[in-house]
């Protein structure tokens, strides 16, 4: 009975750890402002979010567009820092880069509440979307999304190539035109190769895409177990030795 105490002790701290591990999501992060000035508003949602996103990375790199000729349509290949080597991608789907706030790139019109969060290009896409395919599994996406959701659309990113994640990107319906989000998501379990953007709006509804962040498993920065688990297991263990030292 004394020997069943002690494993009973260490398969419940096995089962405690295994699910938390178990339940592990990749984490959201959001923030929005619905009439930023064709710009990030200092200590805007946006930026907030943006920033806990970044605090929780390293060594990753930024896609801005800037490199890419104006008028450029997909396919467009990508490069990023990766934490061993690096990160290759290509998007494709509809749309292109703009680099004015007029004229016409892949058959759609530049400006009308797009705008660049960085430099002065940026990528623009219909409702159609786009999927950007990569190298080597990512584990965090962000990016700075413009004029999302004024023709009542919901975004929506689905990723493939480990396992199926639908993010329903918790933006403003309706919101007034040129308004501002960031979003992005880190997942320290799963990688995955694929991510599709998608938009229920109708085709008129155009948005714009920059200062793309990926990262991979690797870049995310190690969070310390928390004391007070490590505390508990250290006990049950201990309570479990104790009573084996006992009983012999």
């Amino acid at each position: 009975m004394k020997l069943k105490s002690i494993s009973s002790a260490a398969i419940s701290t096995a089962l405690l750890l295994g699910s938390l591990n178990a339940n592990a999501t990749p984490v959201e992060y959001f923030g929005e402002d619905l009439s930023p000035g064709a710009s990030i508003p200092v200590s805007g949602d946006s930026e907030a979010a943006r920033n806990a996103f970044l605090s929780q990375l390293t060594g990753v790199g930024i896609e801005d567009f800037e490199a890419i000729p104006a008028g450029s349509t997909a396919p467009l290949n990508l490069t990023f820092p990766g934490s061993s080597s690096s990160i290759t991608a290509t998007l494709n789907g509809t749309g292109g880069v703009c680099s004015t706030s007029s004229g016409t790139v892949g058959g759609i019109g530049c400006g009308n509440g797009r705008f660049p969060t960085s430099g002065d290009q940026y990528y623009h896409t219909s409702s159609a979307g786009f999927e950007i395919e990569f190298s080597t599994g990512i584990s965090a996406f962000g990016f700075y999304g413009t004029d999302i959701g004024d023709f009542n659309g919901q975004l929506t990113a689905t990723t493939a190539g480990g396992a199926v994640e639908v993010f329903n990107i918790a933006h403003t319906q309706n919101a007034p035109n040129g308004s501002l989000l960031f979003w992005g998501f880190i997942d320290k379990e799963t990688s995955y190769t694929t991510l599709t953007f998608s938009n229920t709006g109708s085709s008129n509804d155009i948005f714009g895409f920059d200062d793309l962040i990926i990262g991979d498993i690797g870049q995310i920065v190690a969070v310390p177990e928390p004391a007070g688990l490590a505390l508990l297991g250290a006990g049950l263990l201990g309570f479990g030795l104790s009573r084996k030292r006992k009983s012999a």
